[in-house]
């Protein structure tokens, strides 16, 4: 089940990343791509947006499960239903993204082509104030609160079952206050701004100077928040030593000797009865007591 949740936590990832080119080039134009791509792109950004973080919720279950409950999670944790829940997740993102991707269009704004979510009215009316403010109150409970109280749950029991355990626990504990923190930093500030933006929306502020740090803010918080899903890797991946032994073994088979210095920058093995791999798609150390 955890191979199944990585390997779509980096599906979601990079469908993320390729949107960022066209986002990019928006905010420093203006959109030039039509109306049809305007659909493709922003649909999938508003879906996969949603989808990556769902993930990381499934993955902090995973992991609650395997540790804190793992006699009775052994059946559970299964790829068949990993790949239920996978599916599951995919259509949980698609539902949060509407009515979002309903409303895509390319428009002219101000000399200048953009591509945001508009109704079908004009974009001043109370109406479509009303599905911006939404959508924006919708990315903080979907895409903060739950997922916060989900992972708070579930790495608090993680936390206190490996406080508990008798073998080594400092590098697993480490890890897991650095996933929650990183989640925290890179999403709050920006759930934080768009709270505000929707103030705005709602006539709460009116100035032209606190509209352009408004503006300003969140065009840093989303940019911090994209940043988000480069780190996954490295918290979910690269920090597992079965995956770290099986991309030494590749890098010892290539042909490129400049490549065979990365294996000086993987961390050293804790040791096979180390939980550092506690995200890793090893088998965890309460699933090997278990086993035995």
């Amino acid at each position: 089940m955890t191979d199944v949740c990585l390997v779509n936590l980096a599906v979601s990832d990079l469908l993320l990343v390729c949107t960022l080119p066209f986002l990019a080039h928006h905010a420093r134009d203006q959109w030039i791509f039509g109306d049809a791509m305007c659909k493709l792109v922003l649909g999938v950004y508003h879906i996969v947006l949603y989808c990556g973080i769902f993930f990381i919720c499934l993955m902090s279950i995973d992991r609650y499960l395997a540790i804190v409950h793992a006699i009775y999670a052994m059946r559970a944790r299964t790829r068949s239903f990993g790949m239920i829940a996978a599916a599951v997740i995919w259509i949980a993102g698609l539902c949060a993204s509407f009515p979002d991707v309903i409303f895509l269009q390319q428009k002219l704004e101000k000399d200048k082509m953009v591509c945001f979510p508009f109704s079908s009215e004009n974009d001043k009316n109370e109406k479509s104030h009303f599905w911006r403010v939404f959508g924006i109150f919708k990315m903080n409970i979907l895409g903060l609160f739950v997922p916060l109280l989900i992972m708070g749950f579930c790495y608090s029991q993680i936390l206190l079952r490996l406080i508990s355990s008798q073998t080594s626990k400092k590098q697993a504990i480490r890890l897991v206050l650095i996933v929650v923190a990183v989640f925290f930093c890179c999403w709050v500030p920006f759930n934080v701004v768009t709270f505000f933006k929707a103030l705005e929306l709602l006539g709460f502020y009116t100035e032209c100077d606190s509209s352009k740090v408004i503006t300003l803010a969140l065009q840093i918080t989303e940019a911090v928040s994209y940043s988000h899903s480069c780190l996954n890797p490295i918290l979910y991946v690269f920090v597992g030593e079965k995956f770290r032994k099986h991309l030494i073994r590749l890098i010892n088979r290539s042909p490129c000797s400049l490549c065979r210095f990365i294996k000086v920058l993987l961390p050293r093995d804790r040791g096979s009865g180390s939980v550092y791999s506690v995200y890793s798609q090893t088998t965890s150390l309460d699933e090997r007591s278990t086993a035995v």
